[in-house]
């Protein structure tokens, strides 16, 4: 027989489940005894109504006057119950009879269909984009009363952007162009002191070290609260900025100097993690942009009041033109996060600009060979691991971009000597960027700033041989989106002869091919072999049986009959 479908779910349970729902009610209701007996409410219990004894005179009247108020109690209550009613009926009335009057139109007209057609929403700009970001750069630049170059103090040369500073020189309204060599905690002060020499030839330059703990507002606010009593403050290294107050000072300056009664607009420009966020925060005191290890993260132009009559303009990152060397590429680029260059392709260029016993000592890693080997000591020395612990090569190379991009590792390229002006710039634009600073008091503010900051010593840190500037792509015509080429790749098996003919092949993959004039002189010529792109073609091997019979003593003979 068919069992007929059940309307309700059962309400049956387990019996541990219906244990365990007891001994919770039973915990409930003792923590509320629990409670109410801390407020006193437990001991004071409800007075038992005696009532009249029997032996009280007048026992009747009494009882009978009782009844008689609880009874005129009851018709006042429901008297007024009664008029609320009808309060409320009386304005559901009102309600229909305004609702008809502004509901009923003034003359019938037919009912008419009105279709409107809303127009569609058009999508917005890829923020994400070569051309967005380009744009917005430019914004920044005609926006802008000054202009900061933020350099990173172990590759000023290379942070550098001629087309930047030639679109700068260019624009109207008498711009300034104001360099800040930024991370100066990361490089020997000699060299820093050289590389401010060799830059103010040009322009104005002012040292500075962000900090790098700068906080959201509210968790500053809160933290203050809890320290104020111990007064115990961060002076850590990495929580300590240097070179604020003298910049704060040099832009106030200036703008009382100049007669606009507006805040004076400062643009901050640079290549991608060359800390221009940081530099904001820490003028500023809190976390007002978002800043990172990641690369790119600014995505358009952001305004930060730091005085009364200065204003600090964040931008996002210059685009690196691809005609750029790769080390230049690997360090100022964003190819990595974006996909076009591989970690390890990066990883391998930066280690062949370096020396390799400066690289085993600074990361503490033994003799490595090739880039893949150091890739592997490192994750094996930091504990990237794989399942089965495997090195994670992806990650350690990872890993050593942030170090080399970001505020952690500590490498100086050599300053020249011989220092020759730009084309696009002159004597008479070096008078004229110069003019209007207070230089006197930089210079003071930063030989303050150099006594402050702890550098590390010349042995210490990584030499890296500079590649000049970086070209830069700042119009929206010269971005040009690269698509992807697919390339038919050819594969051939066949058996080579011994290890020894492998490894020259692998060898001589990296050699240049020889023209078919210089393989006449060497080798016989050999009809070309007709190949299918794209498919898998096996070589035939010619062998000789009369060899292979010779040598081997019990070669089988197909020719013998076993009948």
């Amino acid at each position: 027989m068919k069992r007929p479908k059940l309307k309700k779910a059962s309400k049956r349970v387990s019996c541990s489940k219906r244990y365990k729902i007891q001994k919770k009610v039973k915990d409930h209701t003792r923590k509320l005894r629990k409670e109410l007996k801390k407020k006193g409410g437990a001991s004071k219990r409800p007075k038992k109504d005696l009532g009249v004894p029997n032996s009280a005179p007048f026992k009747e009247e009494v009882l009978r006057e009782a009844e008689q108020r609880r009874q005129e109690i009851d018709e006042i209550k429901d008297k007024k119950k009664q008029a609320k009613k009808v309060e409320r009926a009386q304005k559901r009335k009102r309600e229909k009879v305004t609702g008809k009057k502004e509901t009923e139109p003034k003359a019938k007209k037919p009912l008419q269909e009105v279709v409107v057609e809303q127009p569609e929403k058009e999508p917005g700009p890829d923020k994400g984009s070569k051309q967005y970001l380009c744009s917005e750069l430019n914004k920044v630049i005609d926006a802008s009363d000054v202009v900061i170059e933020v350099l990173d103090a172990r590759d000023p040369m290379g942070c550098r952007c001629p087309q930047l500073e030639e679109a700068v020189l260019q624009r109207g309204g008498n711009k300034k162009l104001l360099l800040v060599l930024s991370k100066i905690d990361l490089v020997p002060k000699e060299n820093v002191e050289k590389w401010i020499q060799c830059l103010q030839l040009e322009f104005p330059v002012v040292a500075f070290k962000a900090s790098q703990q700068i906080q959201d507002k509210t968790v500053r606010a809160r933290k203050s609260r809890i320290v104020a009593s111990n007064e115990v403050l961060d002076r850590s290294r990495a929580a300590a900025c240097s070179g604020n107050g003298c910049l704060s000072e040099f832009l106030s300056n200036y703008a009382t100097k100049t007669e606009n009664e507006a805040q004076l607009k400062v643009g901050v420009v640079g290549f991608p993690n060359v800390g221009k966020s940081s530099l904001i925060n820490s003028m500023k005191g809190i976390l007002a942009c978002n800043a990172g290890v990641k690369r790119g993260i600014t995505k358009s132009m952001q305004e930060v009041h730091i005085l009364k009559n200065v204003k600090l303009i964040d931008s996002p990152g210059i685009m690196a033109a691809p005609s750029n060397p790769p080390a230049s590429m690997a360090l100022r680029s964003l190819q990595v996060e974006e996909g076009g260059v591989s970690a390890h392709e990066a990883v391998r260029t930066l280690l062949k600009q370096c020396d390799h016993s400066q690289i085993m000592l600074q990361y503490n890693v033994p003799d490595f060979r090739n880039s893949l080997e150091f890739l592997t000591l490192l994750a094996k020395k930091r504990g990237y691991l794989q399942k089965g612990g495997i090195p994670n090569a992806e990650q350690a190379s990872t890993a050593f971009l942030d170090d080399w991009t970001g505020a952690k590792l500590s490498y100086h390229c050599k300053a020249s000597e011989n220092h020759d002006l730009p084309a696009y710039m002159s004597a008479a634009v070096v008078a004229e960027m110069q003019t209007g600073w207070d230089l006197n008091s930089l210079k003071t503010g930063n030989e303050g700033t150099l006594k402050d900051v702890r550098c590390p010593s010349q042995a210490g840190s990584i030499g890296l041989t500079s590649k000049g500037p970086t070209a830069g792509l700042l119009r929206v015509e010269d971005v040009t989106e690269e698509k992807p080429l697919l390339r038919v790749v050819e594969i051939s098996v066949r058996k080579p002869a011994d290890a020894s003919s492998e490894r020259a092949e692998q060898n001589d993959e990296n050699q240049p091919e020889q023209t078919p004039e210089e393989a006449n002189g060497t080798q016989a010529e050999e009809p070309p072999i007709k190949r299918n792109p794209g498919r898998v073609q096996f070589e035939s091997v010619p062998v000789d049986m009369s060899v292979s019979a010779a040598s081997t003593g019990d070669a089988y003979d197909f020719n013998t009959d076993f009948n």
